[in-house]
């Protein structure tokens, strides 16, 4: 009785791989589902001759393809403008000299990102006396950031002189 189970279990399984196996690298599909319907596709060229296999395919039908695509493109903060500062200090004197940054964009979060100046405090003449000061709010939260200005005291200079600085400024984030 066991060996007719076994036997008959067996044809089943057969059966079922017959039944369910996948195509195999022979086997041609000639259509092809789409929206519109089934597309038909020719016949492989069997071709023998070496021209006749640089001719290839006739085009029999010819289907237009639309695609569409998203992207998420994520433009960064940038300052767009450039500061010049010319001041001229005449002895003891005390300037507060006010500057305006522009930036390409309004900041997507508010309290979030900074200013980051090269220097904040500069010995402008080298003399080993701090002399100007940088002074910005804390956070950007406006497109063009005004409450910006150079602190020059002129008690501090000691040389005289044309004195040229550079300062870099860049976007910092608060973490």
């Amino acid at each position: 009785m066991k060996r007719k189970l076994i036997i008959l279990f067996g044809a089943i399984i057969l059966g079922a791989t017959q039944t369910y196996s996948s195509p195999t690298i022979n086997d041609v599909v000639t259509t092809i589902p789409t929206e519109n319907g089934n597309v038909e596709l020719p016949e492989p060229p069997q071709k023998s001759t070496d021209e006749e296999i640089q001719a290839g395919w006739k085009l029999e039908k010819n289907y237009t393809a639309l695609l569409q695509s998203k992207l998420n493109v994520f433009v960064p903060l940038e300052i767009l403008s450039d500061i010049d500062i010319n001041a001229v200090v005449i002895d003891d004197e005390e300037l507060n000299i006010p500057f305006e940054l522009e930036l390409n964009k309004e900041p997507e979060k508010k309290d979030y990102y900074k200013l980051k100046f090269s220097e904040n405090e500069i010995d402008i003449d080298s003399d080993g006396k701090i002399d100007t000061f940088i002074y910005s709010p804390k956070y950007i939260n406006q497109r063009i950031v005004k409450e910006n200005y150079v602190q020059i005291k002129g008690k501090n200079i000691s040389k005289d002189g044309d004195y040229y600085k550079k300062i870099y400024i860049t976007i910092e984030v608060d973490e």
